[in-house]
């Protein structure tokens, strides 16, 4: 069965010029002519050095080496895509999720049907919204997620912000996740690339406790409806609307480090979102109309 799709990101449409490759017997998803593809690990055109870094799990992950051109093309747009900062990344490892055994299988097949399903949803052959985005994890929740899928036991940790499920951040945004991701003992930290079937996204805001689609309008939330820094799958739809491909590891320079360490030391707001007249009003209770006066000012001006 060869996977569907109408329109996708600048990674999407570059991926799948590149050679999938999958154990023997799978599926390889290929939009570029439809056709069904089986390519053993042999003929995947992988070559060049690959770093050794300590083995994150052996269960159906096949390392990508420089050559291959599913492997450049994610190094080259993940450290674009970092700006500055990219200089700082090192020993980046990439390594493909090859759906190995029945159950990734059928994992596999469950995401192509939701895709088909989310086109009629659309309007027929309408878009999906298939997508591919960043997912920062621990090395345990990796190997979790790899080995079972996600559920509680292996799903990453989320400031909980804007509601219960997975945030991923744009292919164009690894910063986002990088920002996330946790080192382990060795100093390696771990981001899933993963294709995500947004749907219909809705706006959710900054102290949501969401958990599912507020209707049947809409499939996901963004953090922004022209810009999304975060694409958000509710805990509904994890094992049936995201598809974990790549696991990227890296390890960060100290310059790096000090930049992500201050990031880790920034907290989240714990109380209730609230919008600026609600505050205001509120602050009316306790201070004085002339202080009332300038804030209301700095507001308008601000506006």
């Amino acid at each position: 069965m060869a996977y569907i799709g109408n329109q996708y990101n600048h990674l999407e449409k570059d991926l799948y010029k590149a050679p999938t490759v999958f154990s023997s017997g799978s599926t390889s998803l290929d939009t570029a002519n439809d056709k069904e593809s089986v390519v053993s690990d042999c003929e995947s055109g992988v070559s060049g050095p690959c770093f050794d870094q300590p083995s994150l799990c052996n269960n159906g992950l096949i390392q990508l080496c420089s050559g291959d051109k599913a492997h450049d093309l994610i190094t080259k747009r993940f450290l674009s895509n970092l700006g500055s900062m990219a200089v700082h990344i090192k020993d980046l490892t990439i390594q493909k999720n090859c759906f190995a055994g029945v159950t990734w299988q059928a994992r596999l097949q469950s995401f192509q049907i939701f895709n088909k399903a989310m086109e009629k949803k659309c309007g027929g052959g309408g878009d999906a919204n298939v997508k591919y985005a960043w997912c920062a994890a621990t090395r345990d929740e990796v190997c979790k997620i790899v080995e079972h899928g996600f559920g509680h036991c292996g799903l990453p940790k989320n400031s909980g912000l804007y509601g219960h499920g997975i945030y991923l951040s744009p292919d164009d945004s690894p910063m986002e996740s990088v920002k996330n991701a946790v080192a382990d003992k060795n100093g390696v930290r771990y981001l899933m690339l993963c294709r995500v079937i947004l749907g219909k996204a809705e706006l959710v805001q900054p102290g949501s406790k969401q958990c599912h689609p507020s209707s049947d309008e809409f499939d996901s939330g963004v953090d922004d409806l022209s810009s999304p820094k975060k694409y958000v799958v509710w805990s509904t739809h994890l094992n049936t609307h995201i598809l974990p491909e790549f696991i990227v590891s890296f390890r960060a320079t100290s310059s790096l480090k000090g930049f992500l360490g201050m990031q880790d030391r920034l907290k989240m707001p714990t109380s209730p979102w609230i919008s600026f007249p609600a505050l205001i009003s509120a602050l009316s209770k306790y201070l004085p109309p002339t202080a009332m006066n300038l804030i209301s000012k700095y507001y308008r001006d601000h506006k």
